[in-house]
């Protein structure tokens, strides 16, 4: 079989480094910065990018110096995320478990060691978090996103815990040793716990959804203010995210007997 690189389109390869150079830290770009974040030359930089500002790809700021991603990437990952069947099978049961509970329900996958938003049901609080979709957090210190770490193969976790964890509030667990038991209890309980971790004044639990082949596939979570998520509050709605979270599993083909 021939190396799948062979194939690559050098152009493409290019257009797509400079789309991945925006994030979070770096929204807007100019020309010089975008070709020195991709290591091509400015001259190669600027023709791609009229490439993919006339597609809609990319878009010029208001004072036109620099450039940000395009609107037609959020109507490409929204077909994406349209088609995938465990939104379709969860949406129900997050419809049910917000009206129960009367807070915001989401639901996320497992990607680049971070956890990415595909569905978002808000309650009718004032006061409430939630993730967007098409958002990505980061896995060591959401309820969700330990949830995913506690079930990857030990080699993948070892790989991801190389890195050292940031913090993000006097809370989040900064310790790989601390992290590694909390992941054991993870494992033992069944779901996923966040407690003001990730941000201040916010708890989350979070409970997977499995695929036919017994695998994590995505993970469903009630994040709240610490006013409305008392230790009790927690551990029913974590009940409750567990049946909801096994009902679309078994929708998928998950068979717990096997």
């Amino acid at each position: 079989m021939r190396d799948p690189q062979e194939y690559n389109v050098r152009a493409v390869e290019r257009a797509v480094q400079i789309l991945n150079c925006f994030d979070d830290e770096h929204v807007e770009r100019g020309v010089s910065e975008i070709a020195l974040a991709t290591g091509l030359h400015k001259a190669t930089t600027h023709r791609i990018m009229v490439t993919l500002l006339s597609s809609g790809y990319l878009e010029r700021t208001v004072d036109g110096q620099k450039y940000r991603l395009g609107v037609q990437l959020a109507d490409i990952g929204s077909k994406v995320i349209r088609r995938m069947d465990v939104r379709r099978e969860a949406l129900p049961y997050m419809t049910q478990l917000v009206e129960q509970w009367d807070e915001t329900c989401d639901l996320g996958l497992f990607d680049q060691g971070q956890v990415f938003y595909i569905e978002v049901i808000r309650g009718s609080h004032a006061l409430g978090i939630a993730a967007a979709v098409g958002q990505r957090l980061p896995a060591h210190c959401t309820a969700s996103g330990k949830l995913f770490l506690a079930h990857l193969p030990p080699g993948w976790l070892d790989a991801l815990l190389s890195q050292p964890l940031t913090p993000y509030t006097d809370s989040t667990i900064t310790s790989i040793r601390v992290l590694r038991h909390q992941l054991e209890t993870i494992r033992r309980e069944g779901y996923g716990f966040d407690d003001e971790e990730y941000e201040a004044g916010i708890r989350a639990v979070s409970a997977p959804i499995w695929s036919h082949e017994g695998r994590i596939l995505a993970a469903m979570s009630i994040p709240g203010p610490t006013s409305r998520m008392a230790p009790d509050r927690m551990t029913e709605i974590a009940g409750a995210l567990k049946v909801a979270a096994r009902a679309v599993s078994r929708r998928l083909g998950w068979n717990p007997d096997l």
